[in-house]
C-alpha cells in the first residue's frame, strides 16, 4: 500500500485530505505541531472506515532539525512515502505597518521554511524507492492575488475555504469577489488533491490548480 503523508492533518483541510485519500486505499501518516489528540482521533477515524495509519508524526516543520529526526525516523521504520501533502500554514494577518516581525516570521517560517524542511530529508528515499512519487502543495489565492493584511500570508503562500482561519473574518465582504458567491469546503479540497494524487493524473506536473471559485 502506498503511503502519503500530510501535513498540518489534525483539523480542516488537512484532515479532510487524509480521509479522503485513506478512502481511495492510501496508507496515510498525519501530521500535528500541537494537537496531538485531534490528530489521533483523526487517524482513529481512518482506521474506522477500513484505512490505514499509523501513530501520528508530532513536530514544529519550522524547526528543522526535529523534523528531519522525526520523518527520517519513520522512513527508517515504514519505507519511503509515495505521496506527500504539504498543507501546514497559520494565518497571523494585520495592515503591514502593524505588522509585528514575530507574526511575519511565524507565517513564513512554516509555509515556506515548512516547505523544505519537511520535504529535504524525504525527496530521494522517494527517489530510489522507483514509485514515481507525488508532492501536492496547498497554497493560497492570497499567494496570486494578495489580500489586505495578509502581506504575510501573501508573501509566503503565493478559494477561500470554510475553516478555523475564517473566524472572524468579513465573509460578506469577501464574497463580492467570489463568482461562485459561496466559501468551499475542506471536501472540495480534498477531491482535487485526491485527483492529483491518483494514477489519472501521472501526466500532471508543476501546475498550479485553483479550487477557489472562480477568484482571479
Amino acid at each position: 500500500m502506498k503511503r502519503v503523508l500530510v501535513t498540518g492533518s489534525s483539523r480542516g483541510i488537512g484532515r479532510a485530505i487524509a480521509v479522503r485519500l485513506a478512502r481511495a486505499g492510501f496508507a496515510l501518516t498525519l501530521h500535528c505541531r500541537q494537537n496531538q489528540s485531534e490528530a489521533e482521533s483523526a487517524s482513529a477515524e481512518i482506521r474506522s472506515l477500513g484505512g490505514q495509519a499509523g501513530a501520528p508524526l508530532r513536530f514544529d516543520v519550522r524547526d528543522r532539525a526535529a523534523a528531519h529526526q522525526a520523518l527520517l525516523g519513520d522512513i527508517e521504520a515504514h519505507g519511503a512515502y509515495y505521496g506527500v501533502v504539504l498543507n501546514a500554514g497559520i494565518a497571523r494577518d494585520n495592515t503591514f505597518a502593524a505588522l509585528s516581525e514575530e507574526d511575519w516570521d511565524d507565517v513564513v517560517d512554516t509555509s515556506l521554511d515548512g516547505f523544505f524542511n519537511v520535504l529535504r530529508p524525504l525527496v530521494m528515499p522517494m527517489v530510489r524507492a522507483k514509485q514515481g512519487g507525488r508532492v501536492v502543495v496547498l497554497s493560497s489565492v492570497s499567494g496570486v492575488t494578495g489580500n489586505r493584511g495578509q502581506v504575510n500570508y501573501s508573501a509566503a503562500k503565493a478559494g477561500l475555504i470554510a475553516t478555523e482561519m475564517l473566524a472572524g473574518a468579513p465573509l460578506e465582504e469577501i464574497l463580492k469577489g467570489v463568482p461562485m458567491q459561496r466559501v468551499g469546503t475542506p471536501q472540495e479540497v480534498a477531491a482535487a488533491v485526491a485527483f492529483l494524487l491518483s494514477d489519472e493524473a501521472g501526466y500532471i506536473t508543476r501546475q498550479v490548480i485553483g479550487v477557489n471559485g472562480g477568484i482571479v
